[in-house]
C-alpha cells in the first residue's frame, strides 16, 4: 500500500490551499460583524438622520441590522441554486474563479458604503457576498475531493472547514474595538477579505482542473491524464486512477436532472443521509452560540464577554485542526456519531445550567465549559464532514446537485436559526436547547443505522453500495447493515 507521503506533491498542496482561500473569506465575514454592531447601527442612524432629519425608530433600526446580518445567509441559500450549472458548464476550478468575483464586488461595496453614506450599499454588498458563500462552499469541497487522492480525500476536505473557522477567528479579532471595529475603521475592516480573494486569482489559474470532471463529465481523457500527472507525480498511481475513473464513467449516465436526482431509487438513501446529517449539524446549537455567545456570556454576568467569545473562536479553530488529523484515521462515521452524541449531551447540560443559573450564579463557569465542549464536538465531526459527505455518497454526474443540496441545507439551517433563535429563546427560555438535543439525537440515530464508512473507498465503490439498494440489502466492509 502506498504511503500518504508518496501521494503528496507540491502542486496538489498549492491547489488545495488556493481553493480554501474562499472559505477563509466566508469565515472572516461571518466573524467580523458582531463586535462592531453598535457602531454600524449608529452609522445607519446617522445616515437616516441626514436624509430625513429624524432618527430611526428602535424597531426599524433593529430590523435593518438583522437584515444586514442575515441577508448573507439568505444570499447563500440563493447562490446554492447555481452550483450545478456552473460546475458542469465551466468546470470546478474555473467556477471557483468566476464566483470569486462576487466576493470582491461584495467586499468593495461594503467598504464604500461608509464613504457613500448609504447603508443600502452595505446591505447589497452583504447580499452579493452571500451569493458567493452559497456557491463557494459547494464548489470548494467538490473541487478538493475530485483532485485529492482517495487516502487524503477526507483530510483535505476538512481543510475547507479549518480555513472557514480560521476566518471566523480572524474576523472576531479584527472586529474588536481595539483593532478595526471602530467608528473610523469599520469600513476598512470589511475590505480585508479582498487580500485572499486576490491571492486566489493569482494562484488558482495555474492549478489543474479536476481530472474526474475532464474525463467523466467532458470525455477529455488526454487532458485528464495530464492533470493527474501534475497532481500525483507517480505514473503507476495515475494509471490506476485513470482505470478507476473509466470504470466509473462506463456506469455513469450522461447528465442527471434535478427530477432524476430526486426520483432515482439508488439516490434515495444518500439524499436522506445528507438531509439529516446537515440539518442535524446546523440545528445542533453551534450556530446559536457562534451568533449569540457574547450576549449569552454577558447575561451570565461576565464583564469581558467579548474575550470569552474569542475563546469560542479559538476552540473552533483548534478542533477543526484536530478533525483534520482524525478524519482519515477514525473515519467519517465514527466522528459523526461521536460528535452528534456529544452535541446532544452538551445541549442537555446547557438546558440544566441555563435554567438554574439565576439560582446558582457560580454555575456560569461550568456553562462556559459546556459551550467550549459543544463547539469542539461540532468541529471534530459534524461541522467539517457535513459539508463534504455529499460529494462522497453520489456519483460524478449527480455530485454537483448533491453539493448544491448540501449548501442549501447548511445555509438554510443557518438562516432559519439566526431568524428563529431569539424569539424561541424568549418563548422557551433554557428549554430551547432541548430542541437542539432532539435534532442531534435524530442525526446520531440515523447515522448509526444508515451511514456506511467512506474512508479509503473510491467514489465508484461507495456508489456501488447504494446502487445495491435497488436490489437486496447490503453489508458494507465494516460489517453493519447499511440498508434494512
Amino acid at each position: 500500500m502506498e504511503s500518504k507521503e508518496s501521494t503528496m506533491t507540491a502542486i496538489l498542496l498549492v491547489t488545495i490551499i488556493s481553493a480554501v482561500l474562499g472559505s477563509l473569506q466566508i469565515g472572516y465575514h461571518t466573524g467580523n460583524v458582531n463586535a462592531p454592531a453598535k457602531i454600524i447601527e449608529e452609522f445607519f442612524n446617522v445616515t437616516w438622520r441626514a436624509r430625513h432629519n429624524t432618527s430611526l425608530p428602535d424597531h426599524s433600526l433593529t430590523f435593518l441590522w438583522s437584515l444586514s446580518v442575515s441577508i448573507k445567509d439568505f444570499g447563500a441559500l440563493l447562490g446554492s441554486l447555481g452550483v450545478k450549472g456552473l460546475a458542469d458548464s465551466f468546470g470546478r476550478r474555473n467556477s471557483i474563479l468566476i464566483v470569486n468575483a462576487l466576493s470582491m464586488v461584495g467586499a468593495s461595496l461594503m467598504f464604500v458604503s461608509k464613504a457613500s453614506e448609504s447603508f443600502e450599499v452595505l446591505i447589497v454588498g452583504r447580499l452579493l457576498f452571500g451569493l458567493f458563500c452559497g456557491l463557494a462552499m459547494s464548489l470548494n469541497p467538490l473541487y478538493i475531493q475530485e483532485v485529492s487522492p482517495t487516502e487524503l480525500r477526507g483530510a483535505f476536505a476538512t481543510l475547507n472547514q479549518v480555513s472557514f473557522a480560521t476566518g471566523i477567528l480572524l474576523g472576531m479579532v479584527v472586529g474588536l474595538d481595539t483593532v478595526l471595529g471602530t467608528e473610523r475603521y469599520w469600513a476598512l475592516m470589511f475590505s480585508l477579505s479582498l487580500i485572499p480573494a486576490l491571492l486566489q486569482y493569482l494562484i488558482l489559474p495555474f492549478c489543474p482542473e479536476s481530472p474526474r470532471y475532464l474525463l467523466i463529465t467532458r470525455g477529455q481523457e488526454e487532458q485528464a491524464e495530464a492533470a493527474l500527472r501534475r497532481l500525483r507525480g507517480n505514473s503507476d498511481k495515475v494509471l490506476n486512477e485513470l482505470k478507476e475513473m473509466k470504470e466509473e464513467a462506463a456506469r455513469t449516465q450522461s447528465g442527471v436532472t434535478v427530477r432524476q436526482f430526486l426520483m432515482k431509487r439508488s439516490y434515495r438513501q444518500p439524499i436522506i443521509l445528507v438531509l439529516i446529517i446537515n440539518l442535524g449539524s446546523q440545528l445542533s446549537g453551534f450556530n446559536a452560540i457562534i451568533n449569540y455567545s457574547t450576549k449569552m456570556f454577558s447575561k451570565a454576568g461576565f464583564r469581558e464577554a467579548k474575550y470569552l467569545t474569542l475563546g469560542v473562536g479559538a476552540v473552533n479553530v483548534t478542533f477543526t485542526v484536530v478533525a483534520f488529523f482524525l478524519v482519515e484515521r477514525a473515519g467519517r462515521r465514527r466522528l459523526l456519531l461521536t460528535g452528534f452524541l456529544s452535541l446532544a449531551l452538551c445541549n442537555l447540560l446547557m438546558t440544566i445550567t441555563d435554567s438554574i443559573l439565576h439560582l446558582v450564579p457560580d454555575l456560569r463557569s461550568l456553562q462556559v465549559l459546556v459551550v467550549f465542549f459543544l463547539i469542539s464536538a461540532y468541529e471534530v465531526g459534524p461541522g467539517p464532514i457535513s459539508w463534504f459527505i455529499g460529494a462522497e455518497l453520489f456519483d460524478q454526474q449527480s455530485r454537483p446537485i448533491a453539493m448544491a443540496f448540501t449548501s442549501m441545507l447548511n445555509w438554510g439551517g443557518k438562516f432559519l436559526l439566526a431568524l428563529l433563535f431569539p424569539p424561541l429563546l424568549k418563548v422557551c427560555g433554557a428549554y430551547v436547547y432541548l430542541l437542539f438535543t432532539a435534532m442531534a439525537t435524530l442525526a446520531f440515530s440515523y447515522t448509526l443505522l444508515r451511514l456506511p464508512e467512506t474512508r479509503g473507498r473510491t467514489f465508484d465503490d461507495i456508489a456501488a453500495e447504494f446502487r445495491g439498494a435497488e436490489g437486496i440489502p447490503l453489508h458494507n466492509k465494516t460489517g453493519f447493515n447499511t440498508f434494512t
